[in-house]
């Protein structure tokens, strides 16, 4: 694809059902303008995060073909999952990628939704940099109380929506906006003790005093008997993924909890990767243009 690239990953509220996730994922595969470069399943959350690169041209044909899909499969009033939810599809950011400024990807997510508007009639809160009011950026403050509270909490004054006035009974309402990249961060622990990972996730996220650019909740993997610290990174070049890691491990010590693994949701940039491995491996002065595949690509 030539010219402006954005990168786009939808949530949608749906990690459980194969035949759902792939029917909804269909609408992606073979469009020109886009392409799907991942997506990710989890049964406990009941949610799939995906990532899929496009033309601004290409992203405003298809994505209401998309959402219109998951609006069709998807009835939150039957939907239970570990993850917080508003939306059938719950939210969709946009990233800005190549020869594209922020401002300009912030006015492809306000014409994205107004396209969502017109089209499928569903109401729709913008966020970060597209956000109406500064108390509108943040996801957590939009989404909170969840769908079950969003038909109430949609007719106060802060929050009636950018688009529409009515919650859709069985879509709920959608964030849509534009901003930096985010690293999808968890870190499980041995054991299944939930007010252990939420205790933990306290004491990491910033909102209640951790680590600044972190968003954190604890979360309950039942089919695994463990619990996770769940983690949106907003900005990893000012809190990498190692200090967060590493933090983490101090704080389940206090419990006599061990952390047996982490994952990475979705598609993560090469720095953020090298700033770990450098971090861990005590390299001096090494740079992400050391890494063969980072020369290729030049």
């Amino acid at each position: 694809m030539k010219g402006p690239l954005v990168e786009c990953i939808p949530n949608f509220s749906e990690g459980r059902r194969t035949e759902v996730i792939e029917a909804i994922l269909d609408t992606l595969r073979g469009k020109e303008g886009i392409r799907l470069l991942d997506y990710s399943s989890d049964k406990d959350h009941n949610r799939t995060v995906v990532t899929l690169v496009g033309t601004p041209e290409g992203l405003l044909a298809h994505l209401p073909l998309f959402i219109g899909k998951a609006k069709e499969l998807i009835d939150l009033r039957q939907h239970q999952g570990q993850h917080p939810r508003m939306g059938a599809v719950d939210v969709l950011p946009f990233v800005p990628l190549r020869s594209i400024t922020m401002e300009e990807t912030t006015e492809l997510s306000k014409k994205v939704a107004q396209k969502l508007y017109e089209e499928l009639n569903i109401p729709i809160f913008l966020y970060e940099e597209a956000a109406s009011a500064p108390h509108r950026k943040n996801l957590a403050t939009l989404r909170k109380g969840q769908f079950e509270a969003m038909a109430v909490k949609i007719k106060e004054e802060g929050f009636i929506p950018d688009y529409g006035t009515q919650l859709h009974e069985s879509f709920g309402i959608i964030a849509v906006g534009a901003r930096p990249f985010l690293v999808a961060f968890n870190v499980n622990l041995a054991t299944d003790k939930l007010e252990i990972a939420e205790s933990i996730a306290k004491n990491v996220r910033h909102i209640s005093g951790g680590l600044r650019y972190v968003k954190g909740m604890g979360v309950a993997l039942e089919e695994r008997g463990q619990v996770q610290v769940s983690m949106n990174l907003t900005d990893f070049t000012k809190t990498p993924i190692h200090r967060v890691f590493e933090l983490i491990k101090i704080e389940a010590a206090r419990y006599g909890v061990a952390v047996i693994g982490s994952e990475i949701i979705g598609l993560v940039p090469m720095a953020a990767m090298v700033d770990t491995a450098a971090w861990y491996l005590r390299t001096e002065d090494f740079k992400e243009e050391q890494v063969l595949e980072a020369k290729l690509m030049e």
